[in-house]
């Protein structure tokens, strides 16, 4: 007897409606949306395909964080499906991960449809909340996937946060995040002057036709106290099907940053949402 086709899911959550959606290509495959903008994508028989272009770069990063195979200390700044907490237990299993999520209703509706990650514990919590109760040196890798429908938050954007960030850092850990924008970069080049308060290294990834100011896109944000580890990174980014720019030059990090000032806790706003129609889904 057949196992019955795993039907959609549709719940209102905290903020939005939440749909859990299967993939009719792929047997235990779910999308997850909030307000029809795509959220996550888990393959639970093969929890390495990361299928958005952004969480592929995150994942190249996170391969190189550390030697094949070692167990690490991760905390996730955003749960969703938790697409990297599972990319992380397969790939570094015995890894401890926390995963900060601030909407109950959707880490209820993920708890619920969806199995627990090996070694990683889900607080439902906000982000900035967590982080300023969270011990020093507790983390070895800070990932941080915050939006609050299609926006990062403001309380998450600024050298306050930053700071936070990297005290629960050990020495030398890296903080990765992935943010939206697009040219003029005013958003991008303010985050990039807000956590160089912080850390001394900075990168980030993008696909070319968004460094060129063509479309709105997502940026992975790479920020470290020590040289970061990306040796190869760049190699994996060009050869994924939407190739990725590694920037990591100082003069090339400058000119992304231009005239921008770290944001001040108390001066900050959500990040850019984009235009319409650019994350939907039917």
């Amino acid at each position: 007897m057949t196992s019955p086709e795993p039907l959609p899911v549709r719940r209102a959550v905290d903020h939005g409606v939440a749909r859990l959606l299967p993939d009719v290509d792929r047997a235990r495959a779910w999308l997850l949306t909030v307000d029809e903008a795509p959220q996550s994508y888990v393959d639970l028989d093969a929890p390495t395909h990361l299928e958005f272009e952004y969480t592929r770069r995150m994942g190249h990063a996170l391969d190189l964080a550390a030697d094949e195979g070692a167990v690490l200390d991760v905390v996730h700044l955003g749960g969703g499906a938790l697409t990297l907490p599972r990319y992380l237990a397969a790939t570094r299993p015995g890894s401890r991960q926390d995963v900060v999520e601030a909407d109950r209703g959707l880490a209820a509706l993920v708890d619920e449809v969806l199995p627990p990650v090996p070694g990683a514990a889900v607080h439902v919590e906000d982000a900035r909340a967590w982080l300023e109760r969270a011990a020093a040196d507790r983390a070895d890798v800070l990932v941080a996937d915050v939006f609050g429908g299609s926006s990062v938050p403001g309380h998450l954007t600024t050298t306050g946060y930053a700071r936070e960030a990297a005290r629960v850092l050990r020495p030398g850990g890296l903080y990765l995040a992935n943010l939206a924008d697009s040219a003029p970069f005013a958003f991008l080049g303010a985050q990039l002057a807000t956590l160089g308060t912080a850390f001394a290294h900075l990168a980030l990834l993008a696909e070319p036709a968004v460094l060129r100011g063509r479309r709105f896109g997502n940026v992975v944000v790479l920020a470290s106290t020590a040289p970061l580890p990306t040796g190869g990174l760049a190699r994996r980014c060009a050869q994924d099907a939407f190739p990725a720019r590694l920037v990591e030059e100082r003069d090339a990090i400058e000119a992304l940053r231009g005239s921008a000032r770290p944001v001040r806790d108390g001066e900050s706003t959500p990040s850019p949402l984009p235009p319409g129609g650019t994350f939907h889904v039917g």
